[in-house]
Formats: C-alpha cells, sequence, structure tokens
C-alpha cells in the first residue's frame, strides 16, 4: 500500500504539499477548516482537550476520509500537552477504524536522532541532494509568503482602492502555488513584488497609525480559520497588524537554530523564568518586543483551558505596567463568538486610538 500523505492545515499549506509532491509522496491535501471540522473533532476528542486539539482531530479525520494513511506533523514545545497530541490522535483515529501511522517532529535540539531517522522516513528513497535541492525551493516559498503577507497587513489599512490588497495577496499565493524550480521561484519573487508595489495608497502620518501586535499559542494565532482572521479584521478598522509568529520563523528557530526566538524569550525572562512550555515565554517576550518597536497596543490569542497562556495572561498586568502598553486577551474554543468578540476588539481600538489624540494633542500644548 503505497503512502498517502496528509497534514494539519495551518498557515500555507500548499508549502507542506509542494515539498511531499517533490519527494514523490501522493498528498491528499487537508480540507480548509470549517464548521463541519470543528464539529468532529469535539465530538471525537476529550471534553476538555484544547481548541488546537479539537480543530486538529477534525482535520485528520477529513483527511483520513479522504484516503490519507500517514499524517506528517509536529509535536509540543517544552512541558505542553501538545507533545502528546499525535500519539492520542493517532490511538482516537485507530479506535474510529482508521489504519493511519503519524510521523511527528519534535525540535532536533530534543531528540536529534529521532528526528535524522523521521527525516530519511520523508526522504522516501530520494537521495540527500534531492531533498536539499527541493528544500532550497521550498523555503525560500515560505519564507517570500510570510514577507509579503506581513507587508499586505501593513497596506490594507491605507489602500486606496478597497479590497485591491486581499487580491493581490490571492494571486500571489495563486503564482507560488505553481512554483516548482529556482527559476519559477526567482520569478514569481519579482512578479509578487510587482504587484505589492502597484498598490495604490493614501498617505498617513506615522503619528497616526494605529499598529497592533499578535501574541499567544502558534495555532491560534497562525490559522485564520480559527481565530475569526484577526489580523483582517485588524486592518478593516484601521490598524496594521502583526503576528509574533510566523512559520518561516518557526522553522529556522526550530531547525535551523536561528536565535531570534531566544531573543524575544530573553525579553521575558523578567516575567517568566523558567520553561513552562508552549509559547508562554515567547508570548511575553513579543509583548515587550512590540512596545519597543512603538506598536500601539496587543491582542493576546489563548486556547481556552491552555496553561502555558494562563500563566503568560497572569503577567500581562505587570507587564502592561511597567511598559504602558494595552492587552487584550482574547480567549478561544468551540463555543467563541464572533460577535462579541469584535465588540471587544472594536473598543479596544478606539480607546488605542483615542489615547494617541490625547496623546497629540498634550504633546503640542494643547489643552
Amino acid at each position: 500500500m503505497s503512502n498517502k500523505v496528509s497534514f494539519p492545515y495551518l498557515g500555507h499549506v500548499i508549502v507542506y504539499k509542494k515539498f511531499l509532491q517533490m519527494m514523490g509522496f501522493e498528498v491528499i491535501m487537508p480540507p480548509a477548516p470549517t464548521q463541519k471540522t470543528i464539529d468532529l473533532g469535539v465530538k471525537y476528542s476529550p471534553e476538555f482537550a484544547c481548541i488546537p486539539f479539537k480543530m486538529l482531530m477534525g482535520n485528520y479525520i477529513e483527511a483520513c476520509e479522504l484516503g490519507a494513511n500517514t499524517i506528517i506533523s509536529s509535536g509540543g514545545h517544552g512541558p505542553c500537552r501538545a507533545g502528546f497530541y499525535g500519539e492520542v490522535h493517532q490511538r482516537i483515529l485507530r479506535q474510529m477504524g482508521y489504519d493511519v501511522n503519524f510521523i511527528i517532529f519534535d525540535s532536533p535540539k530534543r531528540d536529534l536522532f529521532g528526528t535524522i531517522k523521521k527525516f530519511f522516513k520523508i526522504k522516501n528513497k530520494q537521495s540527500i541532494s534531492k531533498m536539499v535541492k527541493v528544500s532550497k525551493v521550498v523555503f525560500p516559498v515560505l519564507k517570500d509568503l510570510d514577507t509579503f503577507e506581513k507587508k499586505i497587513h501593513t497596506m490594507i489599512p491605507y489602500e486606496i482602492n478597497k479590497g485591491q490588497s486581499l487580491e493581490v495577496w490571492r494571486e500571489i499565493y495563486k503564482i507560488y502555488d505553481e512554483v516548482y524550480s529556482q527559476k519559477e521561484l526567482l520569478e514569481a519573487r519579482a512578479e509578487g513584488h510587482r504587484m505589492i508595489d502597484s498598490i495604490k495608497l493614501r498617505k498617513v502620518n506615522d503619528d497616526e497609525k494605529i499598529k497592533i501586535g499578535i501574541v499567544g499559542e502558534i495555532f491560534v494565532v497562525i490559522e485564520p480559520s480559527i481565530n475569526m482572521d484577526v489580523e483582517n479584521l485588524l486592518c478593516s478598522l484601521g490598524c496594521e497588524a502583526e503576528r509574533s509568529l510566523y512559520l518561516s520563523e518557526w522553522v529556522e528557530h526550530n531547525i535551523f537554530g536561528e536565535k531570534h526566538e531566544k531573543t524575544i524569550q530573553d525579553l521575558g525572562e523578567k516575567y517568566i523564568e523558567i520553561l513552562i512550555g508552549g509559547h508562554a515565554k515567547t508570548t511575553v517576550g513579543n509583548i515587550v518586543d512590540f512596545k519597543n518597536r512603538g506598536f500601539d497596543g496587543i491582542i493576546h490569542l489563548m486556547p481556552f483551558g491552555c496553561l502555558p497562556e494562563l500563566v503568560s495572561q497572569s503577567v500581562i498586568p505587570k507587564i502592561t505596567s511597567d511598559h504602558d502598553i494595552p492587552v487584550l486577551t482574547l480567549s478561544i474554543d468551540e463555543q467563541t463568538g464572533k460577535s462579541n468578540n469584535l465588540t471587544r476588539i472594536e473598543a479596544f481600538i478606539d480607546l488605542i486610538r483615542n489615547k494617541k489624540t490625547k496623546e497629540k494633542v498634550f504633546s503640542g500644548g494643547k489643552k
């Protein structure tokens, strides 16, 4: 039986598809998460599992229904329950009658030998040089997509032709979906920059701009289908939005040992001194980093019941006091009401806008 490989729907899924296809696998694309995905996940998950667990569960069931028999995913970080998710998901799926195997990649720092063995599994009888060649196409695709996406979310609030930025982003995404060589990569990059430059923007003074950072657990920060598409929501309210986590940065840190995340963790050391798992320490470090970079406010996203993010939430009042930056925490689960959170976000942005207006007036010497 040939391997029919699938993976979680998280972020730029075309990158996972592209890598596995170029390594010779038959790829089963997981459907984009819908209410059906959540309903399936909730039905077959432990009641008190977090929303990432339930969404992944539903995602995997849908992939198995399409014929997937191998699922490739990542593990947890530190003493977080996510480190057990792959094993629990596999057991549940087998109890449901799906003959499925999991390949779970943890950080190479935790298990270098195990990670190497798993890389040989996804090498799929291809040569090491082939794998390196594929990586030299696929990873730059991931980096480019993150770069363009980040740029788009600084442009939407100021676009003259409403909707143009997101339309350009969708077209760039389609172009990169067809990239399978270095030549095609360079052509796509040039075309992406050309399309970005074609977006007409109105001029706005820097002191009138509102910049919002988004921090929290990686799944709810990155995946728009689960976080109410919060980046585009903030942009529609006239704010620039930037996430603390991008997949290319996660890969650079966990596979290539890039030091940026360590720098961020050092910023959070004052508030969380020990490793408690998940992204707790990077959450608080990123709040400080966003403040240092001139951001006006922070949206903190956390899955309901996520223990590391609960610890982060408990120290946020101290951070806001020390650094004078407002933080709004949103807890997300299958019961989350978009209307309620929209009202809270709108009120949060209004408070920030009023604060900036008052600061501008007082700095001008007016009472």
